[in-house]
């Protein structure tokens, strides 16, 4: 049997930033998942409260470099790495001046949204997408944590479904109660838009993208596999997904939920 690999995109990792019921997750599944025996690959935004020195991270030169484009911007894509030591885990981050330096993960110091948080995730996505083919790695699984990965399943099942490293790839979405509170910016389709996915194609799905809720369900749509991450999930995001027929693993009320997830993942990965 070959050993599974799993990409997980996270949100939140303790203890590089506060510790929540999200951040606990963002490490404990990880580490689980790596000593169960799978392969893992873990990203992580460069926030800007997360110490560098501390925490003892250093840019990788051979993955920097690259501009992301959009909406006819270019950011440059910064790669650092860090060890976490405690869980034997490295940990890739994604950064870059405009999205991450100097800023918070969802709102600014006084309690408000970054007006361009939707960006924020598209850029985050193909970051990460295209770090892993320069990695040359083939993730199995892609698990996707929080609101700042959820670009990345429309992108697996779109753009990116061709490349060889996702082309067998299934996608788990974990939702969580940190959700964005605002709603998606008239420019999003524009900022979403690449390679062969216009604006009109993004049209042809039929999918709403105004309310706060449409971002989630704009995740779902793609998805292989839901995962309620806590308690507090909308009822009616698990019952959006349930109908698109995709599987969707209710929360679960114990405190080591890695077996369940693994046999969530071996589940999609039959079908």
């Amino acid at each position: 049997m070959t050993t599974k690999k799993v990409l997980f995109i996270c949100q939140a990792i303790t203890p590089y930033v506060p510790q929540t019921e999200l951040s606990l997750m963002g490490k404990d599944v990880p580490q689980a998942i790596q000593d169960m025996g799978s392969e893992i690959r873990t990203f992580l935004p460069k926030w800007g409260n997360i110490n560098e020195r501390r925490n003892q991270l250093h840019e990788v030169i051979r993955l920097s470099g690259m501009n992301i484009i959009i909406d006819d911007t270019d950011h440059p894509l910064i790669i650092k790495v860090a060890t976490l030591q405690v869980a034997h885990m490295q940990v890739y981050f994604i950064d870059n001046e405009d999205y991450f330096q100097k800023r918070l993960i969802t709102c600014d110091k006084k309690g408000n949204e970054y007006s361009d948080n939707h960006e924020r995730a598209i850029f985050y996505a193909r970051s990460v997408l295209e770090t892993i083919k320069k990695l040359r790695w083939y993730p199995d699984i892609i698990h996707c944590q929080g609101w700042i990965s959820a670009a990345v399943p429309f992108y697996i099942k779109t753009a990116y479904k061709e490349d060889p490293p996702f082309a067998h790839t299934k996608v788990i979405y974990s939702l969580h109660d940190e959700m964005l509170t605002a709603s998606i910016p008239d420019n999003f389709k524009n900022c979403l838009a690449f390679r062969n996915i216009t604006p009109k194609v993004i049209d042809s799905f039929k999918l709403e993208m105004k309310e706060p809720d449409d971002f989630p369900k704009f995740a779902i749509n793609f998805c292989d596999g839901i995962i309620a991450g806590n308690s507090k999930v909308k009822p009616e995001l698990l019952d959006f997904a349930r109908s698109k027929t995709i599987p969707v693993l209710d929360y679960i009320e114990e405190s080591d939920v890695s077996q369940r997830y693994a046999d969530f993942y071996d589940s999609i990965l039959e079908k």
